[in-house]
């Protein structure tokens, strides 16, 4: 028996080029160019903004066929694997490729995407005054809405005490920042877990390329940052959270609570932001087999893959009605914020916005 098995492993032969040639075709056309349905749930993309963002990794990232793999072989296999998490071998099962030509060409795929930066990240646009959505309104000059996501990363033993979360999960604290309409207009991942929010926030604003925050303008923080110039907390000590007043008998009963009410129905945004991107790209939702290094690339492309997504398909889920305004406006600042200083005026600005919202809500249900 031992010997039949040992003569029937001799007669196994390779599959031909052009056969395994025509799976891949064939393999690629039923994910990309079956149907929108078939590419939105392989991709994440229907096949307009699959095409877009091919077109943009040729024109402005300068990504380029190689010898065995074309660009939209090589797009789609990478989205296949943020989308889904799947393991190189499960690629090459589909794609007909080798461990090393997916590595090689997802790696090379994932820097091409994060060259799209400046593409992908857009300036945003500050609440106006006449704005008359309820829960930006009084809001006027803010930018939108921030705060940090821990996201599992892959660490040498020795460094995973610095990497556990208070949850005691390995993960890396991602700070994110977004505009109103849910669009990430900066992402800082990498620093460990157990660092708190603050910190973080304090090196994005000292990197050179890091987070702007043009003066006159400011961000929504949540009570794990300081109320400081150009970042609005919430009141401490009092309830903040939406689902705190969903019936009607736990309505605001003072200045603060309704200032913290309004707060949070407007900074929830960046919690919807996190909620889209981890349902979208199953990568980053378990546990995480990539170096911390391509990991942190892997959080930042997936960030951008996202703003492209919201920009050119309309059925996007947090989509909002935004008034349109001169995206100049947060860009006419001479000065922008560089540090985190707390201050007697800034305070009182809190203090007169927050009388100033309850007396107008008390007066309008008299």
């Amino acid at each position: 028996m031992l010997e039949l098995l040992k003569n029937d492993t001799k007669r196994i032969t390779h599959i031909p080029y052009e056969t395994r040639h025509r799976i891949r075709q064939l393999a690629y056309f039923r994910m990309i160019h079956g149907s929108d349905l078939v590419c939105r749930q392989s991709t994440r993309m229907n096949r307009r903004c699959f095409a877009i963002l091919c077109h943009l990794l040729r024109t402005i990232a300068g990504l380029t066929s190689t010898e065995v793999v074309d660009v939209e072989e090589m797009v789609a296999m990478l989205l296949h694997i943020l989308a889904h998490d799947v393991k190189n071998r499960v690629i090459q099962r589909e794609f007909m490729r080798s461990g090393e030509t997916i590595y090689r060409h997802f790696n090379m795929v994932l820097l091409a995407v994060i060259r799209l930066h400046e593409e992908l990240l857009k300036k945003p646009q500050p609440v106006p005054n006449e704005c008359t959505d309820q829960r930006w309104r009084w809001f006027e000059n803010c930018l939108g809405a921030l705060d940090g996501t821990y996201i599992k990363v892959n660490v040498p033993a020795s460094d995973r005490a610095r990497y556990r979360t208070r949850k005691g999960e390995v993960a890396t604290n991602v700070l994110g920042v977004c505009d109103r309409k849910g669009d990430f207009v900066y992402v800082l991942a990498g620093w460990e877990g157990s660092t708190a929010d603050s910190r973080i926030l304090r090196d994005a604003l000292s990197r050179p390329n890091g987070l702007k925050v043009p003066k006159g303008y400011y961000y929504l923080v949540d009570v794990g940052y300081p109320n400081a110039e150009g970042f609005l907390a919430p009141y401490r000590g009092q309830h903040y959270h939406l689902q705190e007043w969903r019936d009607p008998e736990n309505a605001p009963s003072t200045s603060k609570e309704f200032f913290n009410m309004k707060h949070s129905s407007a900074r929830n945004i960046i919690e919807r932001a996190f909620s889209v991107l981890k349902d979208r790209w199953a990568i980053l939702q378990g546990k995480s087999y990539y170096p911390v290094e391509v990991q942190c690339r892997t959080i930042l492309a997936c960030c951008l893959l996202h703003n492209l997504i919201n920009r050119e398909m309309t059925n996007f889920d947090i989509e909002d009605n935004i008034d349109e305004v001169d995206s100049t406006h947060a860009t006419t600042a001479v000065d922008d914020i560089h540090y985190i200083e707390t201050s007697n005026e800034w305070s009182q600005w809190r203090d007169d916005l927050e009388e100033e919202m309850f007396t107008e809500w008390e007066l309008r249900n008299q």
